[in-house]
């Protein structure tokens, strides 16, 4: 019996292919360096060094995240970049909420069979993001693995590390009865509840990416993949000008489990929905699914991406400096005494 020779690339894993991709990246990435970025890609690992003279007592932050099920959206939209953007987002955005400045990223590319031109797509969007980040793309992997996932099918996942002074950290310890809630705006869903948002739309009421819908301008496949909103730049220059004593990124969990996180269990924070715009694209997925309104807040971002917390004397202010700074900011609540067995986000 004679058997055919058999190979790497014919088990489904294609070397030439990976090395084309990872040279076709390169400019991309360096398009992404700043100050304290070592070495070049293709190293085992990415080399940052920390500036000295800028941070006295510098306290390392970090964060991993993935885009979930968003990828089904892009995976039927055949559009790969946005999701690049996410990804940076979900992990620079849970950076910035201490106060940390972000540094670098690292990205996990799983697919079942390498496609340079899809792979590429990604990172355009992850260098995207890190750009309008600041931080610097300094390495990553790409995993192909056939017979785990399908040809066309990938996932990500992705890693930052940022800094802050440690006398800076932003861990909502300061915040006090008293004290008012600004929540910065969101671009959309973000990147959370689409395992939901998929059932109402794809199952429930049997739409396509193509579909219009009364209400939201663009077709629902390209509602559905708006980037999340990166606040990187924004939060930074917060930080550099007021006290803002805690921040919350309102990602899974919405806001009924993220902003607990960021008060004493003395407080309770008490919001009132109609002081902010809600998109459409949650009232449509409210109403045509059938969700009850507590469920809607504490899985979706409603509207509001973050929540800062800070003295009811720099409320005004930093609303002003925000908008300066291109973001719709609103005054949506305040700081209340949390009775025993109370619950800690209230809506008035």
């Amino acid at each position: 019996m004679t058997h055919d020779p058999m190979s790497y690339k014919s088990s489904g894993v294609d070397i030439d292919e990976a090395n084309a991709f990872v040279e076709s990246i390169k400019p991309l990435i360096k398009k992404t360096a700043r100050k304290g970025v070592l070495g070049n890609i293709g190293n085992y690992a990415g080399l940052f060094r920390i500036d000295n003279e800028k941070y006295k007592n510098p306290v390392l932050v970090s964060a991993t995240d993935g885009v979930g099920t968003k990828l089904r959206i892009a995976h039927l939209m055949d559009i790969h970049d946005t999701v690049g953007i996410d990804l940076v987002a979900m992990n620079v955005n849970d950076v910035i909420v201490l106060g940390a400045e972000p540094l670098f990223f690292l990205d996990y590319i799983a697919i079942g069979k390498m496609d340079a031109e899809r792979c590429r797509h990604i990172i355009e969007g992850i260098a995207q993001g890190c750009t309008e980040a600041g931080c610097a793309l300094i390495g990553g992997e790409t995993a192909e693995m056939p017979g785990f996932y399908k040809d066309n099918e990938y996932d990500l996942a992705g890693f930052c590390v940022g800094v802050v002074e440690h006398d800076h950290i932003v861990d909502g310890s300061e915040v006090k009865v008293g004290d008012r809630i600004i929540g910065l705006a969101s671009s959309g869903l973000h990147s959370n509840g689409f395992s939901l948002a998929r059932k109402v739309f794809f199952e429930k009421l049997r739409l396509t990416v193509d579909s219009h819908i009364d209400g939201i301008e663009d077709p629902l496949g390209i509602e559905l993949l708006r980037p999340t909103k990166i606040y990187v730049k924004t939060i930074l220059n917060l930080t550099k000008s007021f006290n803002i004593k805690g921040i919350a990124h309102i990602t899974g969990g919405g806001f009924i489990e993220n902003i607990p996180r960021i008060m004493p269990e003395r407080c309770k924070a008490v919001l009132s929905p109609g002081s902010w715009d809600i998109p459409p694209v949650f009232s449509i997925i409210e109403e045509m699914g059938g969700i009850d309104k507590a469920e809607m807040y504490r899985i979706f971002n409603m509207g509001l991406g973050m929540i800062l917390i800070v003295s009811q004397n720099e409320a005004d202010d930093v609303m002003e400096r925000a908008g300066g700074m291109g973001e719709k900011a609103y005054l949506v609540g305040s700081i209340e005494e949390r009775t025993e067995n109370e619950k800690a986000v209230l809506f008035g």
